[in-house]
């Protein structure tokens, strides 16, 4: 029985991710319309409403086209398999309802996301265009770069909290948020989540305008749909973690939902106000000031978790 709940439980979660993601694509257009002084979406229905409903029918009855001289299989596989990763990922939303018991959650993020690097390394080279190859490599040193900052901000947690469970964000932000604590960090994590889901000013995976494109550029019709789907479904991913773990996270409100629609909404409102960062800044901005930065807060909660057990013992 807790098999079948269970199973019952991932298939609703995952069709209401599909579901935010569709209107997430209305949000942006709307925002950016707005940003740019027009309309945007408003002719399908009422005020544009079932405009990603009508974008999915197009896309994916499109015919599917793909170039002769590329990998078929894992041309084909790549972008169901990124679709795939960023569901997974919702996996481990930590709902109140014990839908699976994620003690390590974060480890199963970590994993997910580094995953995610190979889909589009194999999207790229499987496609057999020099252009493909070179958006996928430099999509994939972007991706790698800014993940190692992520990851030791999420182990400074670990040290903070003491536990790999996403449930304790939300028990150790009853009385003040860590944003108050941590800004500076959460800044960081922000800025990591833009690049980690290839966004303004980070977006060189899908608009290198010094290329042609980046590596999905013989995608069409449903493969690209797909790629997009999973760039939109992490980036939903990202806000609902942001707000986990800087802004509260209690699951049981729906404020928590309208802080997450809002940092979905600092995603969009990025990407119309920045331009785009240049490839070399990036990657300075990566090593020499994000790796520093989050080594140095790792440390310092180290020495302030030692410091507490000592002190603990002492008295």
């Amino acid at each position: 029985m807790d098999v079948v709940l269970m199973l019952i439980g991932s298939v609703l979660l995952v069709i209401c991710v599909l579901v935010s993601v569709a209107f997430l694509t209305l949000l942006e257009r709307k925002v950016l319309g707005y940003i740019q002084i027009r309309k945007g979406p408003n002719k399908v229905g009422i005020m544009g409403i079932p405009q990603p409903f009508c974008d999915a029918i197009k896309l994916f009855t499109k015919e599917q086209t793909y170039p002769l001289v590329s990998n078929f299989l894992p041309y084909y596989l790549s972008p169901v398999f990124s679709f795939f990763l960023a569901l997974m990922t919702w996996m481990c939303m930590p709902m109140l309802i014990n839908l699976y018991s994620f003690n390590l959650g974060l480890l199963f993020f970590l994993c997910c996301t580094s995953l995610g690097v190979y889909t589009v390394m194999i999207a790229g080279w499987s496609s057999n265009s020099n252009y493909a190859l070179l958006g996928s490599l430099r999509a994939v040193a972007q991706t790698i770069s800014y993940e190692v900052s992520l990851a030791l901000i999420l182990l400074s947690f670990v040290f903070l909290i003491g536990n790999y469970n996403m449930m304790q964000f939300m028990f150790y932000q009853t009385y003040i948020w860590f944003l108050f604590m941590m800004l500076p960090m959460g800044l960081v994590w922000f800025s990591s989540c833009l690049a980690e889901t290839n966004r303004t000013p980070f977006d060189f995976a899908e608009g290198e305008s010094e290329l042609v494109s980046g590596f999905n550029i013989e995608y069409s019709s449903g493969g690209f749909a797909l790629i997009f789907l999973a760039e939109y479904a992490s980036i939903l991913f990202m806000s609902m973690l942001f707000v986990l773990m800087f802004l509260g996270g209690d699951m049981t409100s729906f404020v928590f939902y309208f802080k997450l629609m809002f940092m979905s909404f600092v995603f969009i409102w990025v990407r119309g106000t920045l331009p785009r960062f240049r490839y070399d800044k990036l990657m300075y901005l990566a090593w020499k000031s994000f790796l520093p930065f989050s080594l140095n807060y790792l440390m310092f909660f180290m020495g302030f978790k030692i410091f507490m057990l000592m002190f603990m013992l002492l008295i």
